[in-house]
């Protein structure tokens, strides 16, 4: 697994996190679909001491989005849902604004469902689940535009596409990610968690900053919904992810090219996104990718598929530094010369 490349992307992320006594970040890049860069920095768990390695799992927040439409796509492949159904087939407890809102909508955040993190009472004590997110969708009279007419990121999306996958599948939303997408790409250790019915092993807790200290800050009121952002998993785990999906593995390759393709809206214009994942350009090469940030941990994972290359950056600690780093090791893996060693 040495490279060349090792000595400068090892000086990058020591820029971004510089102390092994605090919180840091796990670090993968792969390579014309070789692993060249496995290493962890810092430590998972404070209180206890216990560093990070390549198998401590992180919440990876909305990272977890490409798994959620891959769950989809999957029934999708079935012929079990259609990408144009009305989402009302399958929640029929949504009022009449939903019934114009498709699966596809959900997919590429063109639907107009209003964003739950807005609608929830915020003197709750109890954690959010997706069925909650249902229950508030459902006591509201209207989206906040016509589906498919603008693009607007949505949490709430993914939250139904779960209850949708488990209405339809008959299984626990988390259940069916084992099931379907961990067990058979070999993704061990991952987990969509539920508090009372699953463990997470190798647990990375996530930190902010107070003052000078290093604050526990691990869960929200909102950690415990899953379709849009429930997942645990490790750079090992994910590096199976990254050859499942460069092998095909899971659905058609025709499906596949279309999460990877950018939607488009009512009239034609095009967005930056396809189902899980932002879709962009670089190197002249289709780029997929998608960064993950909630209470304690921030994460960035870019794709050029064509190429083989994957960095993911995964963090449990509040800041912009994962983001800057993974797009800071894509650009110098594609373009080595474009920095001094």
């Amino acid at each position: 697994m040495t490279s060349p490349l090792t000595p400068r992307i090892e000086a990058m992320v020591r820029e971004k996190f510089p102390l092994e006594s605090d919180p840091g970040c796990s670090v993968l890049v792969i390579d014309r679909g070789k692993v060249i860069f496995e290493k962890s920095y810092g430590v998972a768990n404070l209180e206890d001491n216990i560093p990070a390695t390549p198998e401590t799992n992180y919440r990876i927040a909305s990272v977890s989005k490409q798994f959620t439409a891959m769950a989809t796509l999957i029934l999708v492949d079935k012929g079990r849902i259609s990408l144009d159904d009305s989402i009302r087939k399958f929640l029929p407890e949504l009022p009449d604004y939903a019934e114009l809102i498709t699966v596809r909508h959900l997919l590429n955040h063109t639907s107009g469902i209003k964003d739950y993190e807005d609608l929830y009472d915020k003197n709750i004590t109890t954690p959010l689940l997706d069925a909650d997110v249902l229950k508030l969708l459902a006591a509201q009279s209207a989206g906040d535009f016509k589906p498919g007419e603008k693009y607007s990121y949505s949490n709430s999306g993914y939250a139904l596409l779960a209850l949708i996958v488990e209405r339809v599948s008959g299984k626990r939303y988390a259940q069916f990610l084992h099931d379907e997408i961990f067990v058979p790409v070999g993704m061990t250790n991952s987990v969509a968690f539920e508090k009372g019915i699953s463990e997470v092993s190798d647990r990375a807790y996530g930190y902010e900053r107070d003052g000078g200290e290093w604050k526990f800050a691990d869960q929200s009121m909102t950690s415990s919904v899953l379709g849009d952002g429930g997942i645990y998993t490790s750079l090992r785990d994910y590096a199976k992810w990254d050859h499942a999906l460069r092998r095909k593995k899971l659905i058609s390759p025709a499906l596949l090219e279309e999460a990877y393709t950018a939607g488009k809206l009512n009239d034609g214009t095009p967005i930056k996104y396809g189902y899980g994942w932002k879709i962009d350009e670089k190197g002249g090469m289709k780029e997929v990718w998608h960064t993950g940030s909630t209470t304690g941990f921030n994460h960035s994972v870019h794709r050029i598929p064509e190429r083989g290359l994957c960095v993911a950056v995964f963090s449990n600690c509040v800041g912009e530094a994962p983001a800057q780093l993974a797009v800071q090791i894509e650009d110098y893996v594609l373009n080595p010369k474009s920095l001094p060693h």
